[in-house]
């Protein structure tokens, strides 16, 4: 017993006649026969009364109508749900996003989805860089978006559609730094609080090749928070420094400080590189290049 030869069954019964069953299947009348007389002899029985060129369900055709309707039906359902999760179009898609691409890609991401594909479970992770990685391995996301100066080199990750975004040190727009009408030093910047996300080595021996020792941000940094629009906020509320990416608060402005900091923080798509994708994730791959202009 097949799926098709319920299929024709179905069909079969629906029509009431072999000729319009045929011509609804695609079929020869010959071989909807044979495919009908095969179920008949699996089922121990006929399924149709013929009465001339009309038939009518038998006894056993009736109670096995049902059942073959419903396995018909829940057989195309499945094949639809095939294509559509293979299209992205349903599912489930678990993305990890570190502070910054958390702050700058969260909404767009979920009102992408909410618009165009509602029927698609997404689920968003947020925290550092490490705790990302560590559930992307444990296959318990599947893509994150971190920052990459953060990983170790590692042959079971991939990191794609790699993106910088400016950095610097900003304030609120009335803070005292914001009107001197000069640059200002690492020593000014160090007379207010300093809040940070977790910085990198990468970014820790940056800063302190343009300012000195004086730089490592374990002396330097005095707010340190996981959350950048934690961090952000408070800058908005006191006399606290950020440094952080510029595009996640546009109402904040950038302090000319000497020397120039002229720095980038770097993300990218990161997969486990041995694992197939989740189909959905065709989507942010799409996308995340128009968020990243937009956010920028």
């Amino acid at each position: 017993m097949t799926l098709v030869q319920l299929r024709h069954f179905v069909v079969l019964a629906a029509c009431g006649s072999y000729v319009q069953a045929s011509k609804a299947l695609f079929l020869t009348q010959p071989a909807l026969t044979r495919s009908i007389q095969g179920l008949e002899d699996e089922l121990g029985g006929a399924l149709f009364n013929r009465l001339g060129r009309r038939i009518t369900l038998s006894p056993l055709g009736t109670e096995v109508l049902q059942r073959a309707q419903r396995l018909v039906s829940d057989a195309d359902a499945l094949k639809q749900t095939g294509k559509e999760m293979h299209a992205g179009l349903s599912g489930q898609l678990r993305v990890g996003l570190s502070s910054a691409p958390g702050a700058l890609l969260s909404v767009p991401l979920m009102q992408h989805m909410a618009q165009h594909h509602p029927r698609l479970h997404l689920e968003i992770s947020r925290g550092n860089t490490g705790v990302l990685l560590h559930e992307l391995r444990e296959q318990k996301l599947d893509a994150a978006i971190v920052d990459t100066r953060s990983m170790r080199p590692s042959s079971d990750l991939e990191v794609t559609l790699a993106f910088e975004l400016e950095a610097g040190f900003l304030a609120r727009p009335d803070h005292p730094l914001a009107h001197t009408g000069r640059a200002v030093t690492l020593a000014e910047l160090m007379e207010h609080p300093i809040a940070s996300t977790p910085l990198s080595d990468e970014v820790a021996r940056i800063l302190m090749a343009r300012y000195g020792p004086q730089a490592n941000p374990d002396d330097l940094v005095t707010l340190r928070c996981d959350e950048t629009l934690s961090i952000v906020d408070v800058a908005r509320r006191s006399d606290a420094v950020v440094l952080t990416v510029l595009a996640v608060a546009a109402d904040l402005v950038p302090l000319n400080v000497v020397p120039a900091l002229n720095a980038t923080a770097r993300f990218g798509l990161v997969t486990l590189s041995r694992r197939q994708e989740a189909p959905a994730l065709r989507i942010v791959r799409e996308q995340l290049p128009g968020w990243v202009a937009a956010a920028q």
